[in-house]
């Protein structure tokens, strides 16, 4: 909450700097970020992550890895993020948005770890890599929308793909990988203040049970837009994701759990 209230505190502080060639919205009240047929932003998101996994063996045993304490990897890190928004029709909408982590660490572990087939004993000195992407598809539809205001409800997909490895020069290296798809239903909101500025909110959620996989996933993301040309503009945002993932499959049979909170920068164009 205190680096929301940060970057939100921050965004103000630049809307205050001139905006000299600024060009003047032939509509008054008319927000592009709202009305605009299309919405691409590219930007960097900072997220502090915490990730706690577990690779069974053929026999079923494995040990829950806490892979920032045990094993040393990055627990904050800046990658870019990138997003898209058409809008179909006055109400319908759809989204699209990525990001990818990887991280690796090296440690000396202080404990046993069975990973997969292997078992990596107290005091091993243990490489180690764990690497995560996230598509977002939604299809939303506003149930309320004025020029400047819009409601709305959709649903969509996190896909989610994962990859993590333990070695060490003695022993090899094990890994594992996983490819999940988890539906959601989501809720949105965006709300015009000027023709410049502009706040927006999202929440995705869903627990589910089917075929090899099991698990849980909520998204939250809150977003201050400043855009003081006509198709250009700049956003400060706070997004959070927390999953909670099960698989029994031959590519990964074991548990993942894993959430990134953090502030997201972008620039966006409109059009």
């Amino acid at each position: 909450m205190r680096a929301l209230v940060g970057v939100i505190t921050g965004i103000f502080v630049a809307g205050w700097l001139p905006a000299a060639w600024s060009d003047e919205l032939s509509v008054p009240g008319s927000n592009p970020a709202l009305n605009d047929r299309f919405f691409v932003h590219v930007g960097l998101f900072v997220p502090k992550s915490t990730t706690s996994a577990q690779l069974n063996s053929s026999t079923g045993v494995g040990t829950n890895v806490d892979f920032e304490q045990l094993l040393g990897i990055q627990t904050q890190k800046g990658v870019p993020d990138a997003a898209a928004r058409w809008r179909i029709s006055q109400r319908w909408r759809v989204e699209l948005e990525y990001f990818e982590l990887n991280r690796s660490g090296n440690r000396t572990v202080d404990r046993d770890i069975q990973w997969r087939d292997q078992l990596f004993p107290v005091n091993a000195q243990v490489a180690s890599s764990f690497d995560v992407s996230d598509t977002r598809i939604s299809m939303g539809y506003s149930f309320f929308k004025t020029p400047d205001k819009e409601l709305g409800a959709g649903l969509g997909v996190h896909v989610l793909k994962y990859s993590a490895s333990l070695g060490t020069a003695s022993f090899g290296s094990q890994s594992g990988g996983a490819t999940a798809p988890l539906p959601v239903a989501s809720i949105y909101g965006q709300f015009a203040l000027t023709d410049e500025w502009s706040v927006g909110s999202r929440v995705d959620w869903l627990s589910l049970s089917y075929s090899q996989y099991s698990g849980s996933i909520t998204s939250v993301s809150a977003d201050l837009m400043y855009q003081p040309f006509r198709h250009l503009g700049f956003g400060v945002a706070f997004r959070s994701l927390f999953v909670d993932f099960t698989s029994t499959n031959s590519g990964w049979n074991g548990k993942i759990k894993q959430s990134f909170q953090g502030p997201l920068f972008y620039a966006n164009a409109t059009f």
